[in-house]
């Protein structure tokens, strides 16, 4: 039988190490607008995020927005939208990446409290089925399928 690697290589998905870190989450690495950056992945998560105090460093242009955030014990915070992102995870890209940007402040406590370093952000479930994510938690690595050319 093949392996799922193997399977999936075949239907034209990238493999990307994912790193799990001292709170049993995966941290990635990824590179917006260019900038190379590690983020959490997070399956919980509606949309990719970014901590504002990174805006200036992954070079985002951003509004501000209507929606609030809440999520790993923090409610009803104020965010700004960017918009027109490139991310790219490995040979995986996508051109229009909606971005939400907030304070992590909290979610870096919680990583920091638990002996894990600080994150630029989160990937979040936007991605996840824009690319048709596959995670293979037994061999910590995740499947993005390649958009046709």
């Amino acid at each position: 039988m093949a392996s799922l690697k193997n399977f999936l290589e075949k239907k034209k998905f990238v493999r990307i190490p994912l790193i799990l870190t001292a709170t049993d989450h995966f941290e990635i690495r990824a590179k917006i607008n260019s900038v190379e950056g590690k983020f959490i992945l997070d399956t919980g998560a509606s949309n990719t995020c970014i901590g504002i105090d990174r805006v200036d460093h992954f070079k985002l242009i951003s509004k501000e927005s209507k929606i609030k955030a809440a999520g790993a014990g923090a409610t009803n915070m104020d965010t700004l939208i960017s918009k027109k992102n490139r991310i790219e995870l490995r040979s995986w890209n996508y051109t229009k990446l909606k971005v939400v940007v907030f304070d992590l402040k909290h979610v870096n406590e919680a990583l920091l409290a638990h002996n894990a370093k600080p994150v630029d952000g989160i990937i979040g479930a936007d991605i996840l089925k824009k690319s048709k994510a596959i995670i293979d938690y037994d061999k910590k690595c995740i499947y993005l399928k390649k958009k046709k050319h």
